[in-house]
């Protein structure tokens, strides 16, 4: 990059000024390689400041404080959770100064230090932001209570002790919750009519109601009271009240600090919407039966003028920080059937039941390592090595972006596939040594099978040497390697499209706990939850829940985990209500499918041509593959690790080629059949029997376990790990996905 005396002095620079310089250089290199954005070596109004965005926790106000300084500021423009910002000044002279004075400046923003670093744009970007449009039936009235009713109002909630039968009180996973009038059951997604609690709504909070009756917000006194305490990075997860436990209009008054909630549509719309302290929210009709509204953890809020307009104008974003939030949430019981006008929401009409079947026996929430290992290896572990030959029959067909990343690594570079499942995206790219790796034995005894390098590994400790992949996580990486990650999505419905493993109510029957057909079954594995991919420049690798507000329709909710200790059966082709559950794999005689699925791999694997089993350790790349490790990760596309197991899966201390071999030796004994699924349902605590009058052959039904990830998750738990940066994100079907790049 060319810089000229405008940006760099001719005199002789000191050390610290080089240093500097190299910097600012690589800051700009890294714009333009990640972002597109091009700087200018010549002096314009306009700089773009790296490490100055909202992503790097600096809010509008301090970067503004900053910049200000060095004279007057025409615009500011930062971007939802990008690392650096844009700015214009009135003059060249302003931003000149600016450019000279504030090239690695330290910015102090509360715990977080950040060093800003400045480059001249010819132009700055502008992204038209729409205006917030609320659900139909939502109000806010700000200020609806005074401060000395706020104070009253929080003084009047005893949260000393950890429990109060009379009250119900729990310390949820995300949040504190109090009840009053009548309880909300969260194993049951509705309440006890019959059963009262000993107290009433607190005398406080009469008045309040009075005021919400002569202003019309409700028609009728509410008789029940949930009281929610949320600290600064808690939330809840997306959801809409059960329709037959409450009346229409639901009322929330938010105290103590402001908050951004999400409402969701089912067609994919979204609002954000800021709840300051000491507003009322409303929810009536459509907006309290259909769209779904949760509140995603984390500590600060980028929000908009459009929810903030002391800020200026709509499109300017800033971060807000979240304190203590206290909600009150007023609600009145339905002592009738719900005649809503949103059928297929509502369970008093045929809609979502409150709450699905339980499992007869589900496992327990894991309390210490140890039950988390067990937990992993009976209903990850076992139920992969057992459903591998069905698994695999399904996992036919690459996806198209991962096809794209895999195609972006030059020939000759190495690319590690860590949780490969069947293996169907390592001959994607011949031209590159790939290998993959899987927890599961039967898995990778299908990669082998199919000509692949593949070994039995754990997904946390991969025996491969540091910094030797061109695509893999990052320890693996060399210096500018990417990773490509994909992990299941609590948001199956995203920017108003359905993912194909939601079934189309309109066209397919629900088969809750029965057995599928062949469109369910083959629907059922359409989304590519927890893989991870790497290469010399690559690896690979609407929910409703219990509420603030009241409780999900038609899903279980985190809170009925906690409270019975037990983890939540998911329903399948159905939106997510937790993100820790257990998703069922049906498994009938599938003999005769899973060969005609082998028939066409091997048709497949002949057009693609063999690779060569010593391509993965050869001259070029000698002594890839170190030791195996004890697995405990992820096995495969579809399979999420929740714990690290303490097993030997293969000989330490062999190549790539022998891991291979041995793999295909261990675990042979799959059930290609029902009464095979049946035998291994007595040794899997994972797998239960399913029959009945339509299906009078018995067929096994595997519960395996997931943790999906929330929006803004995987990025968050990427941008802890020293050494990488996010590439770019997106949505692909199901699945929220991150490129990483190695420093």
């Amino acid at each position: 990059m060319e810089l000229s005396g405008a940006n760099v002095n001719t005199v002789k620079m000191s050390k610290e000024q080089k240093k500097l310089i190299r910097k600012q250089m690589k800051a700009s290199n890294i714009l333009l390689k990640h972002d597109g954005i091009s700087t200018s070596p010549h002096v314009t109004k306009n700089l773009v400041v790296a490490n100055g965005g909202l992503g790097n926790g600096v809010s509008r106000e301090q970067l503004c404080e900053v910049m200000e300084e060095m004279g007057q500021l025409e615009t500011t423009v930062m971007s939802p959770h990008k690392p650096y910002a844009f700015v214009t000044y009135r003059s060249e002279q302003s931003a000149q100064k600016a450019h000279g004075l504030l090239n690695g400046h330290v910015l102090h923003c509360g715990d977080n230090t950040v060093t800003l670093y400045l480059s001249f744009v010819d132009s700055v970007p502008c992204e038209a932001e729409e205006r917030v449009s609320l659900p139909e039936g939502l109000s806010i009235i700000q200020d609806f209570v005074s401060s000395e009713e706020e104070a009253a109002l929080l003084a009047a909630v005893d949260w000393s002790s950890t429990f109060d039968e009379a009250t119900a009180q729990k310390a949820l996973k995300h949040r504190r919750v109090k009840h009053y009038g009548y309880e909300f059951r969260y194993d049951t997604n509705n309440v006890d009519k019959d059963k009262p609690l000993s107290v009433g709504l607190p005398a406080e909070c009469v008045s309040i109601l009075e005021h919400c009756l002569k202003d019309g917000h409700i028609g009728t006194m509410p008789d029940q009271l949930t009281v929610n305490q949320y600290q600064p990075g808690q939330g809840i997860p997306p959801h809409v009240d059960t329709h037959s436990a409450f009346e229409d209009t639901i009322l929330s008054l938010s105290l103590g600090s402001k908050m951004v909630m999400e409402f969701r549509h089912p067609d994919g719309r979204m609002a954000a919407v800021l709840l300051p302290g000491r507003s009322l929210l409303v929810m009536k009709g459509e907006s309290r039966f259909l769209w779904s509204h949760g509140i995603t953890p984390r500590k600060f809020d980028v929000v908009s003028a459009a929810l903030t307009p002391d800020l200026g104008d709509p499109g300017d974003l800033t971060l807000s920080k979240r304190g203590t939030r206290t909600s009150f949430t007023f609600r009145r019981i339905r002592r009738s059937p719900c005649q809503c006008a949103f059928p297929a929401a509502c369970d008093s009409q045929g809609g979502p039941p409150s709450a699905p079947s339980p499992l007869p026996s589900p496992p327990a929430i894991p309390r210490c390592r140890g039950d988390a290992a067990r937990l992993e290896q009976e209903y990850v572990h076992r139920v992969y090595d057992a459903i591998a030959p069905h698994f695999s029959a399904t996992r036919h067909s690459p996806w198209p972006r991962v096809c794209h990343f895999l195609s972006s690594l030059a020939a000759g570079h190495v690319l590690a596939d860590v949780g490969c499942g069947n293996g169907k995206y390592l001959g994607v790219n011949p031209e590159v040594v790939a290998l993959g790796c899987d927890r599961s034995s039967a898995l990778v005894h299908i990669c082998t099978e199919r000509g692949f390098q593949a070994f039995v590994s754990d997904a946390l400790n991969v025996p491969m040497r540091t910094a030797s992949c061109d695509a893999e996580l990052v320890r693996l990486l060399k210096p500018g390697g990417r990773a490509l990650i994909y992990v299941w999505a609590l948001e199956q419905e995203h920017n108003k499209q359905r993912s194909k493993y939601l079934k189309d109510p309109s066209k397919e029957p629900s088969y809750g706990g029965h057995n599928p057909t062949e469109e369910d079954k083959s629907a059922e594995g359409s989304a590519s939850p927890q893989r991870a991919v790497n290469g010399d420049t690559g690896v690979t690798g609407d929910s409703r829940h219990p509420t603030e507000v009241g409780s999900p329709v038609g899903r279980k909710p985190d809170e009925d985990q906690v409270h019975r200790g037990k983890l939540s059966v998911h329903t399948n082709r159905t939106a997510f209500d937790s993100q820790d559950l257990l998703v069922p794999w049906h498994l009938k005689d599938e003999k005769a499918k899973v060969e005609k699925g082998r028939k066409g791999e091997r048709e497949n694997r002949d057009t693609r041509g063999k690779r060569k089993a010593h391509s993965a350790v050869s001259k070029d790349n000698p002594s890839i593959v170190e030791q195996i490790s004890p697995p405990s990760g992820p096995t495969s596309d579809h399979k999420t690790e929740s714990a690290n197991s303490n097993q030997q899966s293969a000989r330490p201390d062999c190549t790539s080629a022998q891991v291979a071999t041995s793999s295909a030796c261990l675990d042979s004994s799959l059930p290609s059949s029902t009464k095979d699924a049946n035998d291994a349902s007595k040794s899997c605590p994972g797998i239960e029997a399913a029959a009945g009058p339509t299906h009078p052959r018995a067929a096994a039904v595997f519960h395996r376990y997931y943790h999906v990830f929330q929006q803004g998750e995987i990025e968050e738990v990427c941008g802890q790990v020293d050494g990488v940066k996010v590439q770019s994100s997106y949505h692909d079907q199901g699945n929220w996905c991150v490129i990483l790049v190695k420093d």
